[in-house]
């Protein structure tokens, strides 16, 4: 079941970010995941629209929206992982929103080849300072915004 988030969920979701986070970029220190959290928690959830995945009453997973349109978080629980979470997650953002674009680690082969299944592509190239780290920026358009 996906239902917009709850400040109840904040641990929890802040709990399974940093889990997904630290599994999902081994290429990048924990100890940066363990310095963001404060941002995260204290600045992108409350500026985003936020929608958790719940299975069996426990939270499995969470997709965060900022600005109408870029994607700042996706992520499932791992040990829920390849079970079809983000995709129903993604497809609730898809129906809420025109356009979608996000920024991607490309040392994340496993999440660029999840967006592209789910008909993002590659617009850009970027870099991120903080981590020294290259990233995709991939856009999904329903076929009205074109």
């Amino acid at each position: 079941m996906i239902r917009p988030f709850e400040p109840r969920y904040l641990d929890a979701l802040m709990a399974l970010w940093l889990e997904s986070t630290c599994a999902g970029h081994p290429f990048i220190d924990k100890e940066y995941w363990r310095e963001s959290a404060a941002q995260v928690r204290d600045e992108y959830i409350p500026q985003s629209k936020t929608w958790l995945a719940m299975r069996d009453n426990q939270l499995s997973g969470f997709i965060s929206i900022l600005d109408e349109q870029f994607i700042g978080a996706l992520f499932v629980a791992p040990s829920q992982a390849g079970q079809g979470i983000g995709q129903r997650l993604l497809s609730h953002a898809k129906g809420q929103y025109t356009a979608l674009s996000l920024e991607v680690y490309q040392q994340n082969q496993r999440a660029v080849d999840f967006y592209y299944r789910q008909g993002f592509q590659i617009e850009d190239a970027a870099w991120q300072w903080s981590t020294q780290q290259p990233t995709w920026i991939m856009r999904w358009p329903k076929a009205s915004a074109l």
